[in-house]
């Protein structure tokens, strides 16, 4: 059984993610748990994998699924959160694209001007957060060619020091790629940010493929162990 386990509750975008999960791995059952609702669905007897819906290890969320494990006496198995990975560079790539901020071929276009001159890569959690995800915004300035710089949307000094930062160096047009699923912040959180500095957002990552595709090999990986 592969459990799917998100923060701040089982529906909306996390709901979406599980449906592509199941389109795309018929031959797996896949459940979807809020965190604190985790224990309910981790029936003893049977083997599971639960797999985080986050971007990045945030230890609050790693430790409250933990707990939730022991306590339901299944022998459960956590696996890593879904990032930093290539495949979420890609799939913000894309988001901002969608937007019109960002090329959306990295070589036939390559001498077409970028539409902004830097992004800001919005995560939640604080200084940890920002670290956390830093492999992520190299990986996502590689495939802009372009400087990105990760910065806390829930904590300072955040969003709006990093839009200070790369206007100090030149970058006057930037842009938010929120490196969020989308049910781990509070609602217009990135918009909020992105209005305070005066750039322009992409949608968080959601149920894109890359997201399922991760999911999925995030359970993969413990089959094979």
């Amino acid at each position: 059984m592969l459990v799917l386990a998100a923060p701040g509750g089982a529906t909306g975008v996390a709901e979406e993610i599980a449906a592509v999960v199941r389109v795309d791995n018929p031959q797996i059952e896949v459940r979807l748990a809020s965190v604190t609702g985790l224990a309910d669905s981790l029936p003893a007897g049977r083997q599971a994998v639960v797999v985080p819906l986050l971007t990045w290890e945030d230890p609050v969320v790693m430790a409250e699924i933990g707990k939730a494990v022991a306590a339901s006496g299944s022998g459960a198995v956590v696996t890593e959160a879904l990032g930093p990975h290539p495949l979420l560079a890609e799939a913000l790539h894309i988001r901002l694209a969608q937007r019109g901020l960002a090329r959306a071929d990295r070589v036939r276009l390559l001498n077409v001007s970028s539409p902004v001159d830097a992004v800001i890569l919005g995560t939640v959690g604080g200084e940890r957060a920002v670290h956390a995800v830093q492999a992520t915004a190299v990986l996502l300035a590689s495939r802009l060619t372009l400087p990105v710089v990760a910065a806390s949307l829930d904590s300072e000094p955040g969003v709006g020091a990093a839009a200070q930062r790369l206007r100090g160096a030149g970058a006057e047009r930037l842009a938010i790629a929120p490196c969020l699923i989308g049910h781990e912040a509070p609602q217009g959180i990135v918009e909020r940010a992105a209005g305070a500095i005066g750039a322009g957002h992409a949608e968080p990552l959601g149920p894109h493929s890359a997201v399922a595709e991760l999911v999925a090999r995030a359970y993969g990986s413990q089959l094979a162990t």
